[in-house]
């Protein structure tokens, strides 16, 4: 079986979302299930949803030999680590990892959805999407990411500068 490359959408805006953050691209690195192939820059961005502070947004790209599911469930674990409790939607959370491309699949199941549902219509996604992979093309569409970047409002997304 080959390895698939599938791209993951990491966020935060509860905690210190820049240590989650950078700790969760070490903690892929660790995994021996999957292998971190590259990751972006962070990105600031206005929520959406309830009144809540500004998330940290970035993208990684993974090579693995999990299936979807498993791959899921690999993510909602890390997740689980950092005190993650699914509750509101689009509400505050320490750390969220979506699972946004596995190859040029197209799957949904009660679970899982494949490409991501939204990512399409998402700047804070396509913006470090299109920095590691700009060339991916989305199985539904059929556009490159960098293409459905160019059709996204980015208002809101800016690169994230340390102080």
């Amino acid at each position: 079986m080959n390895k698939i490359q599938c791209a993951i959408a990491l966020g935060s805006n509860l905690g210190n979302s820049l240590n989650i953050l950078e700790k969760t691209i070490q903690i892929f690195n660790q995994l021996s299930e999957v292998h971190l192939k590259s990751y972006s820059h962070w990105y600031k961005n206005i929520p959406f949803g309830p009144p809540q502070p500004n998330y940290l947004n970035g993208c990684a790209i993974l090579e693995t030999y999990l299936v979807p599911d498993k791959l899921l469930e690999t993510l909602l674990k890390i997740e689980r680590q950092w005190g993650r409790v699914h509750q509101e939607r689009w509400g505050p959370r320490t750390l969220d990892l979506d699972l946004l491309l596995y190859g040029d699949l197209i799957l949904k199941t009660d679970t899982l959805q494949i490409p991501h549902p939204r990512m399409i219509q998402r700047g804070f996604v396509l913006i470090p999407l299109a920095e590691i992979s700009p060339d991916w093309v989305h199985p539904l569409s059929k556009k490159k990411i960098v293409q459905l970047l160019d059709e996204v409002d980015c208002s809101g997304v800016s690169l994230y500068q340390p102080n």
